[in-house]
């Protein structure tokens, strides 16, 4: 899975219209209003690099109240699951060993 996330600028007056519209997008899997520099933030998720490029500036850029974007193409996923799960890798054996030994 090919995941980019969009920084938007909004038209004034427009977030809640554009992040509406966003999310009728198929690729758009997500939406949050920030504070800073933009307005939105758009989680895309795509199997292939060209249905990202097809989403970005043939759907996203032409929405109305979507004044710029910047798209930031994700290389790796690091979450908090996928590291717990890597940590707990033998916590239950050793769990057991200590239970069956006291």
């Amino acid at each position: 899975m090919i995941t980019a996330i969009v920084l938007i600028h909004a038209a004034r007056g427009k977030i809640p219209d554009v992040a509406q519209e966003l999310l009728e997008l198929p690729e758009v899997a997500e939406v949050y209003s920030v504070a800073g520099d933009f307005d939105l933030v758009a989680m895309l998720r795509v199997r292939e690099y060209d249905a990202m490029a097809e989403a970005v500036p043939g759907k996203l850029q032409r929405l109305s109240g979507v004044e710029k974007t910047t798209t930031l193409m994700a290389f790796q996923c690091y979450s908090r699951h996928d590291l717990e799960a890597l940590f707990s890798v033998g916590i239950d054996e050793t769990e057991e060993t200590v239970e069956a030994s006291g």
